[in-house]
């Protein structure tokens, strides 16, 4: 599993997971040709979301429709399967590799209802299917395993969710919880309470739901062990001297089946640090970094030993599995219309802005965020 890159601080972080990077061994540019895309292209798009599944391939949701580049951003194609009108912020979406995607279109009539759009050429031809589910976290663990938990409704510290399961690359579902009381069968293993930020399965057994509670000294992390059909809060210790703050987690983020991360922001009258936990068996248990990050923000691990953090004003960079960590100043002011980014491995990396006036600007870096330009200039 990769990352994910989208506007919107909750959207941005959900289901961010990696895939073990490709080091690469030299910094002097190799021209490949790139594989023909049969689609128009797409100028300036305006991009909600980015996934980038190797250096030169990737996917990306707009305002409108889902494109597909083949030279590292430099082009991007418009692949939108036929009847999809209107995407954006908010759409669920999942982009397994360069072949297989899944998006969601909304019904406007039913919150609580779309239609399911899955391709496996790359975006060259789309299947479509009716779904009880709009909003919510999409993912997939293989083109025919997925998990959808579907948001039902927030309200002042609760959040209902529905969980699905797929076995068939996404034609059926079935539902194996819900936590809404007004729905038959709900129950509470996981709970009604607390704001769910994502879901993160290891495979259709095992997957943990992040979020937030408004209460002091707890982090929000449920496991399931039986196909989400019960829950359990997972212990996480929380950082020593922090006992009365608030915590807010997304869920894990695996770089290979046993070795994973997990972003926990801790929010005092301070200000909000970015604690990290690491996993060496499966996600059973969660032990602390050294270094809360001040205002750390997004984290992409794209190895088992590297990753990056953004805190506001520069980047945050491990190579030795969060133990230490230097800093790297990117030379363009991302400030606050910083909205996103996904890192490919140690050296390139892509950074989504949004300015005051809804401009979007994609930002590539190809020495590990020092210097930034404008993809496709």
């Amino acid at each position: 599993m990769k990352r994910i890159l989208t506007l919107g601080f909750l959207v941005l972080i959900l289901s961010a997971c990696s895939s073990p990077a490709v080091t690469p061994t030299s910094k002097v540019p190799v021209t490949v040709a790139p594989p023909t895309l049969s689609a128009p292209v797409s100028s300036a798009p305006a991009f909600t979301m980015l996934r980038m599944m190797d250096a030169a391939n990737g996917w990306a949701i707009t305002d409108t429709g889902v494109v597909r580049t083949n030279d590292s951003g430099k082009t991007w194609h418009d692949v939108t399967p036929s009847g999809v009108g209107k995407l954006g912020f908010g759409t669920a979406f999942y982009f397994l590799d360069s072949n297989h995607g899944w998006v969601v279109s909304g019904n406007p009539s039913d919150p609580t209802s779309g239609t399911l759009y899955r391709t496996q050429d790359g975006g060259a031809t789309w299947q479509s299917n009716a779904v009880n589910f709009f909003m919510g976290n999409l993912v997939f663990v293989n083109a025919s395993n997925g998990w959808m938990m579907s948001s039902l409704g927030v309200a002042v510290g609760s959040n209902a969710v529905a969980i699905f399961q797929t076995t068939d690359g996404g034609q059926t579902w079935k539902q194996t919880y819900v936590n809404d009381p007004t729905k038959q069968g709900a129950a509470s293993t996981l709970p009604l309470g607390g704001l769910k930020d994502g879901i993160t399965p290891a495979d259709m057994n095992n997957a943990w739901v992040g979020g937030i509670i408004y209460t002091p000294g707890e982090i929000y992390l449920y496991q399931t062990q039986d196909a989400g059909q019960t829950w359990k809060l997972q212990p996480v210790q929380i950082p020593s001297g922090y006992e009365q703050a608030q915590f807010e987690t997304v869920g894990p983020q695996f770089v290979s089946a046993q070795d994973a991360y997990l972003p926990v922001h801790v929010s005092t009258q301070n200000g909000v640090m970015l604690a990290v936990y690491y996993s060496h068996d499966g996600g059973s248990n969660w032990a602390l970094t050294p270094l809360l990050i001040p205002n750390g923000g997004l984290m992409n691990f794209v190895s088992t030993t590297d990753g990056f953090v953004w805190n506001g004003t520069e980047f945050y960079v491990t190579h030795d599995g969060a133990k230490t960590w230097t800093t790297v100043s990117p030379g363009v002011s991302f400030g606050d219309n910083f909205a996103g980014m996904d890192f490919v491995n140690t050296t390139l990396g892509f950074v989504l802005t949004n300015d005051a006036t809804n401009t979007r600007t994609l930002y590539k870096t190809v020495d590990g965020g020092s210097t930034w330009t404008i993809a496709g200039k």
